[in-house]
């Protein structure tokens, strides 16, 4: 699970698709800032895509019965977790985005051993040399 977390414009939902691409989906990928959720279903994997920026109370969150999405068969991306508060499952990675200058950085933390397992392999692919 990844929590995307930062200000409005900060590129959670375009490092969503991004990613959706990486995994190849095709399709239309939108937000789901009004829907809530959308699912992707890729190969054998659900993939939900979340964003809880219209919540106003971390219940909103129990009373929408999301929770039994987030289980061992599906990969979960939530924008504005916050906004849940401690309701939702830890994640395997936090992202933090903020804008710097004219791009953006992006600060990675792992919460679990298959985060930090996670982080470990995308450092050794994709560091600079």
């Amino acid at each position: 699970m990844l929590h995307l977390r930062g200000e409005l414009g900060t590129g959670k939902t375009t490092l969503v698709r991004g990613c959706l691409r990486a995994l190849g989906e095709s399709g239309r990928i939108k937000s789901p800032t009004y829907s809530l959720v959308e699912l992707y279903s890729i190969s054998s994997l659900n993939l939900y895509h979340f964003d809880f920026y219209r919540f106003n109370d971390k219940n909103e969150w129990l009373s929408a019965g999301f929770g039994e999405l987030f289980g061992p068969d599906s990969a979960c991306i939530v924008e504005w977790p916050e906004r849940a508060g401690d309701l939702l499952p830890r994640p395997d990675v936090d992202v933090h985005l903020a804008i710097e200058g004219d791009g953006r950085r992006a600060v990675l933390t792992s919460c679990s051993e298959a985060g930090a397992a996670w982080l470990r392999l995308a450092r050794s692919r994709y560091s600079a040399p």
